[in-house]
């Protein structure tokens, strides 16, 4: 049952609801104590019913609380109240990157800039041994400055945990069961899920990759590497085929389409390892400003651009190399134009005695 404006949880009235999803509904709220707004979330009763996975929750809610990082946002508490259990989380003002793509797709600046924001929120994470696992527009939020936020870290890891199940059931899956209890049924985000989790297998961080390449991917193109008319269509390309790459507009640098490609591979053994490195190619990519090249500029640096400091260093050392070359040579050319020519000549002996060759046969 929803909440209405002025019910109060604990310490917190709620102010209006912000949205609702398979992992509860949403609200903004006034903390009474603190005098400050924040977002509370309530878990679905089908999750609260059962004391264990309860109290799992909470343990699994203390680490997401330690995430600490400027584009992850903070989780204040887990408690109960009027028999609902709930967490209050920072609230953050603006919009989520779901509501912006319906404008179409970004530049590629803004796109990258993005992106780069999200994997640093990814890193610091990882480096906790947190795994978001629904990584997904809905659950990233961008404010008026343009700082992104993104929520919902582990949740879906938390959720599933104390459930009688294990990573290989599919049930695991955030997007596939809609009220914890009817197995099968998927909600609208299966198109952001990694081949892995699809098939209900164990998850790592790199499925939060798959779904970072599939975030990015929609940010540059304008639509999703993989669509469908049902979920189970979406399913099946993310299992069975690869993301139109023409979708992306020409000026995508190449750095950009290889570390796409690399975040998209089907099989997570071949897939990036690491989310801290694509950090770094956006990074440089963003500091070289590639994308105002031209296509054939672009794709004649090759997968990797270089730095512009790597450039540099590239260049002096060819025209330090080209420069002693010639120095070389011009004076291989001088010594041999003023090179003094020694003539000698060895005279016989006196009175030496020469043989014919008739004598000498004789």
């Amino acid at each position: 049952m929803a909440l209405e404006k002025g019910e109060k949880l604990g310490l917190y009235e709620i102010l209006s609801p912000i949205g609702a999803g398979g992992m509860g509904e949403v609200y903004r709220a006034r903390d009474a104590k603190l005098d400050r707004v924040v977002a509370i979330k309530v878990l679905p009763d089908a999750m609260t019913r059962d004391p264990e996975r309860v109290a799992r929750f909470e343990r699994e809610a203390k680490l997401l609380a330690s995430l600490n990082h400027p584009n992850i946002a903070t989780i204040h508490g887990f408690d109960d109240a009027n028999g609902k259990r709930f967490l209050a989380m920072e609230y953050v003002e603006g919009e989520t990157l779901a509501q912006r793509l319906q404008s179409g797709a970004f530049a590629v600046e803004d796109a990258l800039d993005i992106a780069k924001q999200m994997a640093e929120a990814l890193e610091a994470a990882h480096e906790k041994g947190v795994i978001h696992r629904d990584l997904k527009p809905a659950n990233v939020m961008i404010r008026p400055d343009g700082s992104v936020k993104v929520l919902d870290f582990g949740l879906a890891k938390a959720m599933a945990e104390g459930s009688g199940t294990t990573d290989q059931d599919p049930r695991d899956s955030p997007t596939i069961t809609a009220n914890y209890t009817r197995p099968g049924v998927i909600l609208g985000t299966a198109a952001y899920m990694s081949p892995e989790q699809a098939r209900g297998r164990p998850l790592d961080k790199r499925t939060d990759i798959w779904s970072f390449g599939c975030v990015l991917y929609e940010c540059l193109g304008g639509s999703r590497p993989f669509s469908g008319e049902t979920s189970t269509d979406m399913i099946a390309r993310i299992l069975e085929r690869d993301p139109d790459w023409n979708t992306l507009p020409p000026s995508t640098p190449a750095s950009v389409r290889t570390l796409l490609h690399r975040c998209l591979e089907k099989h997570r053994k071949d897939r990036l390892r690491d989310i801290g490195d694509a950090v770094i190619e956006l990074r440089d990519t963003i500091s070289t400003r590639s994308w105002l090249q031209s296509p054939s500029e672009s794709q004649v640096e090759g997968r990797r651009p270089r730095s512009a400091s790597r450039r540099i260093a590239s260049v002096m050392v060819l025209l330090i190399g080209g420069l002693s070359i010639g120095f070389a040579l011009s004076k291989v050319s001088t010594w041999n134009e003023q090179a003094p020519v020694v003539r000698s000549s060895m005279l016989p002996p006196k009175n030496a005695r020469f043989i014919s060759v008739n004598e000498f046969e004789g």
